[in-house]
């Protein structure tokens, strides 16, 4: 089983989107439940992101079903970066957001 931890900055994110994505915390969890079984990239629906120097792997999931945002499926707009520690069996969520807000990120 992986071990699933939150960044500070991702806490932030997740409560401010809470508000206006009510669905979110469910949707969080049915995401840490795929991650179990599948914790790396699986294009298109999560990337890695290459050439940063870490030791870890850095993923980004781009399609994320969020049930409170009706008819768009997995094309939410939201985001989810990650850190993937496959010696520690561990996940860190480093940032969450919709594409909308930052537009500086990698789509």
């Amino acid at each position: 089983m992986i071990q699933f931890i939150y960044t500070k900055e991702f806490e932030k994110d997740l409560k401010k989107l809470e508000r206006k994505f009510r669905s979110l915390h469910d949707d969080i969890e049915i995401i840490k439940q795929i991650l179990n079984v599948f914790p790396k990239e699986r294009p298109p629906f999560s990337f890695s992101i290459d050439n940063l120097g870490l030791l870890s792997n850095i993923i980004k999931i781009k399609k994320i079903a969020c049930k409170a945002i009706y008819g768009k499926g997995v094309n939410s707009g939201l985001r989810i970066v990650y850190s993937y520690e496959e010696k520690n069996n561990k996940i860190i969520f480093i940032e969450l957001y919709h594409k909308s807000e930052k537009s500086a990120k990698i789509d």
